[in-house]
């Protein structure tokens, strides 16, 4: 019998899978050593090594069944792998179960039962292991609609970009239209009352010293700061920004031409956010050629 004490401190030596770290015991009769070299020779143990690495590439996904949706972003260290029909496979199976059983959070999403014996987090270390980068579940939103709203999506890049909307009527059209202007134009909010109160105050603060070094005595720069934050809130704000098929035209006002109303945006660029490794390609070379 092999004890969950037993199996927990392989893992901990390995970063293999729960289930991986089991049939490595098993294998070799509860010898911790001997089930290092096990999950060594299977390639298993070699994803504990790619933990502290950076994985700022991989795909945005969207997943609607019916009045539910689920956006997603799933990451891996190169493009190249993004494409990978492996891990498309396995982003595949994580929306679905994270759109089925609707966790509040990525450590709940991970903990998912993937009904092969394994969980999420397990599946995307075995995966890590076979692939050879580091994979990681970043971040998902998951909406759900009455039967009179509807769900508009976008892809673009393959992957790169996914934005996922939902508006009140039954306008398909609209709904993606909508998704598409936010892929390019890069929404923070839909609605200027989404914007924090530290956040508007930040930026208060630049506008405000920005004005200053242009030479405006302090009065005449708080005046200023109220005319540019205008500027500011239909930079980000979704509803306040002009539309891109017809600029002359904000969001808020296209939609409601078309008797609807924006409720929810979520766009999820690959990466942003996340300080990406710069290498020089030679070095890059020159180091993979020392772990030949």
């Amino acid at each position: 019998m092999i004890s969950a004490s037993l199996v927990k401190e392989l893992r901990e030596k390995t970063g293999a899978g729960m289930l991986d770290c089991k049939k490595a015991l098993e294998a070799t009769e509860g010898s911790l050593e001997a089930a290092i070299d096990w999950l060594r020779e299977k390639g298993i143990s070699k994803a504990a090594k790619k933990a502290d690495r950076i994985a700022a590439e991989g795909l945005s996904s969207i997943l609607i069944d019916g009045n539910e949706a689920v956006i997603l972003e799933v990451n891996s260290e190169t493009d190249f792998v993004a494409k990978n029909a492996e891990f498309v496979e396995m982003v595949d199976t994580i929306a679905k179960l994270v759109l089925k059983n609707k966790p509040h959070t990525t450590e709940e999403a991970l903990k998912l039962d993937t009904g092969n014996g394994s969980l999420v987090e397990e599946l995307i270390m075995s995966k890590t292991a076979t692939i050879g980068e580091k994979l990681s579940l970043r971040r998902f939103t998951v909406l759900t609609k009455t039967d009179e709203q509807t769900f508009g999506n976008y892809i673009h890049m393959g992957g790169k970009i996914g934005v996922l909307t939902l508006i009140t009527n039954d306008n398909v059209e609209l709904a993606k239209d909508v998704a598409m202007h936010s892929a390019a134009m890069r929404p923070l909010y839909v609605t200027r009352s989404e914007v924090s109160q530290d956040e508007i105050e930040h930026e208060k603060s630049i506008l405000k010293e920005q004005a200053i070094n242009e030479g405006k005595p302090a009065e005449i720069a708080a005046k200023m700061v109220e005319g540019r934050i205008q500027k500011f809130y239909k930079e980000v704000c979704l509803e306040e920004q002009p539309f891109v098929k017809n600029p002359d035209v904000d969001v808020k006002t296209h939609a409601s031409n078309h008797g609807a109303s924006i409720l929810k945006m979520v766009r999820y660029e690959v990466g942003e956010g996340i300080e990406k490794k710069e290498e020089n390609f030679a070095d890059e070379v020159m180091n993979q050629i020392k772990h030949i």
